[in-house]
């Protein structure tokens, strides 16, 4: 086992080790979401947590890790009343991004199961993360699947496993702690809010702070167990502050006062439900046992709020998290007027002194000697998030634009902000997929309805019950069967086959020409793309983006899962010049080549929004369409958003869908609300290659 970096050679990044040194003190937190850009130390932090961690003390043999104090009654090591005692470090443990279910929560040995009535089972990655660190990287990217059932077995401190009528449950109690880049995609708001406490980490724009971080790093790299060695007393004296700060805990006074504050808080913010305040409750205890205080000042209810409200006053994916400093000071000290009788008249303060001991500001601290806290990058430098509630105190001019759209060449416009996002019709491609789980076209998955069965491919994950025994029944005889159980041999087991629904490729191909350009028109498109994007995030599709306009098309956002980036450069879209309608089809056409080279099995969507009109070079119109027949002749899905207005149309949109293989719908048919019905498949091409999906 190589090395790992020590936790206090880190440079900077305080919020970061705060979070994780106050989920080491009471893991009751939560864990911790850790937000930021790549090559911030992110993964580095975290896997050096564990070593800070105290020894935990486990039942002898027990492959589940229970505590010899309260072992699990139902644990299927158990029972556990003669067994011995033993110590082992904590463990942290890795769930991959592209694990299995079986790989996540263990497996059962089905065929013995069937064949001899033992539950043989194989602890999964739940069951080695108990009492210790569940540690995921890119938890962003994490299938479906695995995020429900990491959220099943943290809400209820147990896993379970069933295969057909044979269940194992054992204790799954983990510290859960997730690193992310926001540029590859958000969370579902689920698991966002199974996180305790979330921080933002960026990389330092200090030349000295920069130097220390290279320099460390290449002494580790070059002598990893010396460089361990220089920061071990360092290491141990912090491991006995967690320690110190573990015993201090249960003695920790949370009072009335910072009740109020919190509650006031939480619903200043506006967050859902309560897991807020009660997170906020265990962070500030946490606070003030690691500052060495028996008692919650407002300062700890103040940096709780900093740590745990972040990420939970999102409204929608393109919501910036972050928290509005001003509107927390204004919360709490109006929580503490509440809380404080009125002074007697004639009694006030000549010196403008108030019980806080002077203008309204938190208590510094218990006295000289109490412990520092680390910076929190709180002071008048900090940078505002221009998103947060009430930072907008005068609004800006409607036609306003950002820098990045301001015109760059002749005819060409400033970009216009979207018209409000609205609720769209499902857009889905035909046939059956095996792309990534997903929800928004068919497809054959692990998860959903059962609709058959085969032989299994590998490992058997999904039994079908009734297709097993009517394989294994013809052969009874000829196996000797004298007793009432079935005999059941491995080319009898039928794996189930089972369809659910998949994430596609939404690639966008948005004319930004000059006929486009007027205003609220190009306000009117951009919502509907705004709302094709608020869609595409919540059926877990990934996005791309081409735009053409003028004499060339440009792919403005490669294919991601970050719907938030696609966002961005829509709103600094600028429009004007002529259509080079065939030119985009072209470049989105080269963009599905790459990445199907790429992602074979996630089938794309193609959505072209303009209004047909194609100008500029020799027969545009026909060098359109024949752009448009590439797509139909590889069987791509499309769906072209008409954007004509006004009372004389061409119906060149309802052509460049003829050519494309895919339909047609205008913006007000777009709406989930529209008279033209709830739902809208998209019709393509029914090629060989549909065929055989």
């Amino acid at each position: 086992m190589s090395t790992p970096y020590p936790f206090t050679a880190l440079v900077g990044q305080d919020d970061l080790r705060l979070a994780l040194l106050l989920n080491a003190v009471s893991p009751a937190v939560g864990g911790v979401l850790v937000r930021g850009e790549k090559g911030t130390a992110k993964s580095t932090a975290v896997r050096a947590l564990s070593a800070l961690l105290p020894e935990v003390p486990v039942v002898a043999g027990c492959r589940f890790s229970c505590d010899p104090a309260a072992a699990d009654p139902n644990c299927p090591d158990g029972p556990h009343e003669s067994a011995g005692a033993t110590a082992r470090p904590a463990r942290m443990v890795e769930l991959p991004v592209g694990a299995s279910e079986d790989r996540l929560v263990g497996a059962l040995d089905i065929e013995r199961a069937l064949a001899e009535g033992v539950k043989a089972f194989e602890p999964g990655l739940l069951a080695d993360a108990h009492r210790g660190i569940l540690y995921v990287d890119e938890v962003n990217l994490l299938h479906d699947h695995l995020v429900d059932l990491l959220l099943d077995a943290a809400a209820m401190g147990a896993s379970y496993v069933e295969r057909e009528g044979v269940s194992v449950r054992h204790a799954a109690r983990f510290l859960l702690v997730g690193t992310m880049n926001p540029e590859e995609g958000e969370l579902r708001p689920q698991l966002l809010d199974r996180f305790g406490l979330t921080v933002e980490v960026a990389a330092s724009r200090e030349t000295d702070q920069r130097v220390e971080v290279v320099r460390r790093r290449l002494a580790y790299d070059d002598d990893p167990e010396g460089f361990a060695g220089r920061w071990s007393e360092d290491e141990s004296a912090l491991r006995d502050r967690v320690v110190a700060a573990r015993a201090l805990l249960p003695r920790v006074v949370l009072g009335d006062g910072a009740l109020r504050q919190i509650a006031a808080t939480c619903a200043a913010f506006e967050v859902d439900g309560m897991r807020a305040d009660i997170v906020m409750a265990r962070t500030a205890t946490a606070l003030a046992a690691w500052a060495g205080r028996t008692d919650v000042l407002s300062e700890d209810v103040r940096q709780a709020a900093l740590l745990a409200l972040p990420h939970r006053r999102r409204r929608n994916p393109f919501d910036a998290p972050g928290l509005d400093e001003d509107k927390l000071d204004e919360a709490l000290e109006d929580a503490r007027e509440d809380e404080e009788p009125e002074p007697p008249e004639g009694d006030d303060d000549p010196d403008g002194g108030g019980p806080d001991g002077g203008g309204g500001q938190p208590p510094a601290g218990d006295g000289p000697d109490s412990p520092e806290l680390p910076s929190q990058n709180q002071g008048p430098d900090a940078p505002e998030s221009p998103d947060a509630p009430g930072a907008d105190a005068s609004p800006a001019p409607q036609e306003s634009a950002p820098t990045a759209g301001a015109p760059s060449g002749p005819g060409e416009q400033q970009a216009v902000r979207a018209a409000e996002p609205f609720r769209t019709k499902m857009l889905s491609v035909p046939g059956i997929g095996e792309g990534a789980a997903g929800r928004r076209s068919r497809a054959r998955t692990e998860h959903g309805r059962t609709t058959g069965s085969r032989r299994p491919r590998g490992a058997l994950t999904k039994l079908h019950l009734a297709a097993t025994v009517q394989a294994a029944a013809p052969h009874q005889k000829a196996r000797g069967r004298s007793g009432a159980g079935l005999v059941v041999r491995r080319d009898d087991l039928r794996q189930a086959t089972r369809e659910g629904r998949e994430g596609n490729l939404v690639l966008f191909v948005v004319d930004a020409s000059g006929s486009m350009a007027a205003r609220q028109r190009m306000s009117a498109v951009k919502g509907a793309v705004l709302s094709l994007l608020l869609d595409a995030y919540q059926r877990r599709d990934k996005v791309g983006l081409v735009t053409f306009r003028g004499a060339d098309a440009e792919v403005a956002l490669p294919p991601t899962s970050s719907v938030d980036a696609a966002a961005a450069r829509l709103e600094s879209l600028p429009t004007g010049g002529r259509t080079p309608l065939s030119t985009g089809l072209l470049k989105a056409h080269d963009v599905l080549r790459v990445e199907r080279l790429r992602d074979a099995a996630r089938r794309p969507l193609v959505v072209v929004v303009t209004d047909g009109r194609a100008t500029g070079g020799v027969e545009p119109v026909a060098r359109a369409g024949r752009a448009a027949r590439l797509f139909a002749a590889d069987g791509v899905a499309s769906v072209v958003v008409d954007c004509e207005s006004g009372y004389v149309r061409l119906g060149l949109a309802g052509q460049l869908a003829g050519e494309l293989g895919g339909t047609v719908v205008t913006l007000d048919e777009l709406r989930a609300d529209s008279i033209a019905g709830l739902v809208k498949d998209v019709q393509g091409m029914n090629s060989p290659s549909r065929r055989a999906a």
